[in-house]
């Protein structure tokens, strides 16, 4: 069960990325940032949420289930805010290098004007045996 979990925090973000509030600008974002990194989409679900209130745009949450583990994007518009989470398992072959491709094409495509980045290994090879 040995992988990797990468998240990131982007703050000040470009207000006119679609992404940050349109479903299907998010959903062909993700997609494609997927299939450059080399992983293998199973399943999606993006969801846009009504407005916090009156005249705000409202965020977009997406995930993506991968055959390698998954991806999650929450999207905060009105604070120009964005949380990724990039999770492989490393079982049968190493895909921490398609995890940080993906979590910086992302990160790049919401043109941020800060990033916080944490990564975790997760498991540990022979463990639980």
């Amino acid at each position: 069960m040995q992988g990797l979990h990468l998240t990131a925090d982007l703050y000040g973000c470009a207000a006119d990325r679609p992404a940050l509030t349109e479903p299907e600008a998010l959903r062909r974002l993700c997609l494609g940032s997927v299939a450059a990194a080399g992983l293998s989409p199973v399943g999606e679900l993006f969801h846009r949420f009504a407005p916090a209130a009156p005249g705000l745009p409202a965020g977009v949450t997406g995930v993506v289930l991968l055959a390698e583990s998954h991806l999650a994007v929450h999207t905060w518009p009105e604070q120009r805010s964005v949380t990724l989470d990039v999770y492989v398992c490393n079982f049968g072959a190493d895909n921490s290098r398609r995890a940080h491709q993906l979590l910086a094409a992302l990160a790049e495509a919401f043109a941020p004007t800060r990033v916080e980045r944490h990564e975790l290994v997760r498991g540990s090879p022979g463990a639980g045996a």
